[in-house]
């Protein structure tokens, strides 16, 4: 039996490790070759390439920075040749600061809204050009729980992420009519490699504070991810899905549940 997304070319951002590699490869899972992309950690888009591989569809590494309108044209011509075509695009790639409002610098702003947000946008034209083309595709951005409510010390993140949910929904729009969905998944408390850095229990913290009683994984988000690109959502575009056990969904309640 073919899998879901058998022969179809899925680009994902920041692939290198943490939820970008777990979406790749769910992508690869269900049958998708992959373009792994990375800006700084070539062993890891490497590891996460081998490891697609063996799930027997093909894989390819590129570097860009996707600020960078040079490089991501450069990284778009290279999927062109190696694949001829474009049919998923994850914009996924992203970065953070963690200082007060009051403390941050322009420069910090800058780097933030550059990775997160112009990337984004970046990627998503030169994808929707390619797409147009072949008569469809999907995109899927990366979102956060602070597309719903306010991250302290994360303003600059937090912005990013909020503008990337109203991108989408513009993108659906103008993007429709070309057979092209856009579609944002938002993760909640997701342990990777960054985030278990971020404190000394970060799954026990986090877990305490989900409904479902634990941390999201990148398999959790990649499944929704595959879930955007297959049949089952062919009706569905400029949506928001939060996979986060219902910890957004959770207000701040002053009597016991």
């Amino acid at each position: 039996m073919a899998k879901e997304l058998q022969g179809k070319v899925a680009l994902v951002t920041g692939a290198s490790k943490g939820v970008g590699k777990g979406i790749a490869l769910q992508l690869a899972r269900h049958g998708a070759n992959v373009v792994v992309n990375y800006n700084t950690d070539l062993k890891g888009a490497e590891a996460t390439a081998h490891d697609a591989r063996g799930m027997g569809v093909s894989a390819a590494v590129v570097q860009a920075h996707v600020a960078n309108l040079a490089a991501v044209e450069a990284m778009f011509e290279m999927v062109k040749r190696e694949f001829g075509r474009l049919d998923i695009l994850v914009n996924n790639a992203g970065v953070q600061t963690w200082k007060d409002l009051l403390d941050l610098t322009e420069a910090e702003w800058d780097g933030v809204l550059d990775t997160n947000l112009k990337g984004c946008f970046l990627c998503t034209q030169m994808a929707a050009r390619m797409m147009k083309e072949s008569g469809g595709g999907r995109i899927i951005n990366i979102g956060s729980g602070c597309n719903k409510i306010a991250f302290p010390k994360l303003v600059n993140y937090t912005a990013s992420k909020g503008g990337m949910e109203q991108f989408t929904k513009v993108s659906a729009v103008e993007l429709g009519k070309y057979g092209i969905r856009v579609n944002c998944v938002a993760p909640g408390a997701v342990e990777i490699e960054r985030t278990k850095e971020e404190a000394g229990d970060y799954a026990g913290t986090w877990a305490a504070a989900t409904p479902l009683g634990r941390v999201g994984t990148p398999m959790d988000i990649g499944r929704a991810v595959v879930f955007f690109c297959g049949e089952l959502s062919e009706f569905v575009t400029g949506q928001t899905l939060y996979v986060d056990g219902g910890l957004f969904s959770r207000p701040h309640w002053p009597y016991p549940i």
